[in-house]
C-alpha cells in the first residue's frame, strides 16, 4: 500500500508564478511596501513644501567641505556662490575675503570701566560693521548698568535709556565675546563648526553650523546669538566689505558672535567699537608686542576678569583708573593714555 503524501504549497520567492505572471499575493505585499516607502519619504520632505526656494541648500552647499579642508579653489567657488546669493537678496555687490591670521600676533581687548559712560555707541557701530540683523534685532555687545559698589550681574539693568547717561550713582560694564584661551563653546560643538584661531579669535563657519545651540549654553559670558528667524538688514545698510569667517550675511538657524572684527583687525585696522568710543574706554592690540598699549595696561593697571573662577582665561579684560575718577588727568609720572594708533598690531 502506498502512503500518499500531502503536496507542499508553492513557495512564492518572486513576484512571478513561474509563468511570467505576477501573483496577487506578491503584488499586494510588494505594493504595500512601496506605498509605505513613498509615505515615509513624503513625510520626511513635507517640511520643505513651505520653504522659500532660496532656503533649500544646493548640491554644492550640501557637499561643501569643512573650512579647514577647503583649497583656495574650493574657497573661491564658495565665495562666488555667496556673492551671488547676497547680491540677489540685497542688490549690493559683495566683497568677501578671507584674511589669514598674522604670525606673532595674539589679540587682546581691554575696557576701562572708569571711563565708560554707557552711551552704547559701540553697540550700534558693531551692528552696522558686522551686518547684524535689525529685525529681529541682534547685538553682540550688551552694556550693563550697574550700581556703584556692586558687581551683581543678576540685578544689572540691560534696557536703560542711553540718552540720559551717565547716571551719577551707576557705572557701566559692556560684555561681549571674551575670546577665551580655553573656550567652552569650542569644546561642546558636535560638528567642529567653531574653533579658535592662532591669533586668539574664536570663529564660526556659518555654512557648517547646525544650530544645535550647545555653544550658546556653554558660554559663561552670554556672547553667542542664534538666528531664530531670517536676519533682516534694510536696503542700503548692508556693509559689503566682508570676510567669510566674520561679518558676511548670515542665514536663519545658525549661531553668530563677535570676532574682534577680524575683517578689519587682520589687515591692521581697529575694531569698529574701538574707533567709535568717545571716551577712549576701549583698547585693542597685540599682547605679544611688549610695546603695545594692551601690554602696558596689563603690566600697570588694576585688572578685573569677569567670572575668572570658570577658568576660561579670557582675552578680554576690564581695568580701572588708579584714583577712580572717570575723567581724571594723567599723573605727572604716568604716561598719558593716547588713542590707539591705526595699526592694531603696532
Amino acid at each position: 500500500m502506498v502512503n500518499a503524501q500531502r503536496p507542499e504549497p508553492p513557495v512564492e520567492s518572486s513576484p512571478e508564478d513561474g509563468t511570467g505572471r505576477v501573483t496577487r499575493r506578491s503584488f499586494l505585499t510588494q505594493g504595500a511596501a512601496v506605498l509605505a516607502g513613498v509615505a515615509a519619504v513624503s513625510a520626511a520632505v513635507s517640511p520643505l513644501r513651505n520653504l522659500d526656494p532660496d532656503d533649500i541648500p544646493s548640491v554644492d552647499e550640501f557637499l561643501q567641505k569643512h573650512y579647514k579642508e577647503m583649497t583656495a579653489e574650493d574657497k573661491e567657488r564658495v565665495f562666488d556662490r555667496i556673492r551671488q546669493q547676497v547680491e540677489r537678496r540685497y542688490h549690493v555687490p559683495l566683497q568677501i575675503g578671507d584674511p589669514p591670521h598674522m604670525d606673532g600676533v595674539e589679540f587682546v581687548y581691554g575696557l576701562n570701566i572708569s571711563r565708560c559712560i554707557g552711551c552704547r555707541k559701540c553697540v550700534h557701530a558693531c551692528v552696522e560693521e558686522n551686518n547684524q540683523s535689525r529685525s529681529p534685532e541682534i547685538q553682540y555687545i550688551r552694556v550693563l548698568e550697574m550700581e556703584k559698589g556692586s558687581i551683581d550681574l543678576e540685578s544689572a539693568e540691560h534696557y536703560y535709556e542711553p540718552e540720559t547717561v551717565p547716571h551719577p550713582d551707576k557705572y557701566y560694564m559692556p560684555v561681549q565675546c571674551h575670546q577665551c584661551a580655553k573656550p567652552p563653546c569650542v569644546k561642546v560643538c558636535p560638528v567642529e563648526a567653531t574653533w579658535q584661531e592662532p591669533d586668539g579669535i574664536t570663529v564660526i563657519d556659518y555654512d557648517w553650523c547646525i544650530g544645535c545651540r550647545y555653544c550658546e549654553a556653554a558660554c559663561p559670558y552670554w556672547a553667542r546669538r542664534f538666528n531664530f528667524a531670517e536676519p533682516q538688514i534694510p536696503d542700503g545698510e548692508l556693509n559689503p566689505d566682508t570676510a567669510y569667517l566674520s561679518n558676511r550675511p548670515r542665514q536663519k538657524g545658525v549661531m553668530e558672535k563677535c570676532t574682534y572684527c577680524l575683517q578689519r583687525t587682520r589687515v591692521g585696522r581697529l575694531p569698529a567699537c574701538v574707533e567709535v568710543c568717545p571716551t577712549g574706554s576701549r583698547k585693542f592690540g597685540n599682547v605679544l608686542d611688549p610695546d603695545s598699549e594692551v601690554a602696558y595696561i596689563l603690566r600697570h593697571k588694576r585688572i578685573y576678569v569677569l567670572k575668572e573662577d570658570v577658568g576660561t582665561i579670557p582675552r578680554f579684560f576690564y581695568y580701572f583708573d588708579e584714583r577712580g575718577s572717570r575723567y581724571r588727568e594723567p599723573l605727572e609720572d604716568e604716561p598719558a593714555e593716547q588713542a590707539p594708533s591705526k595699526e592694531a598690531t603696532a
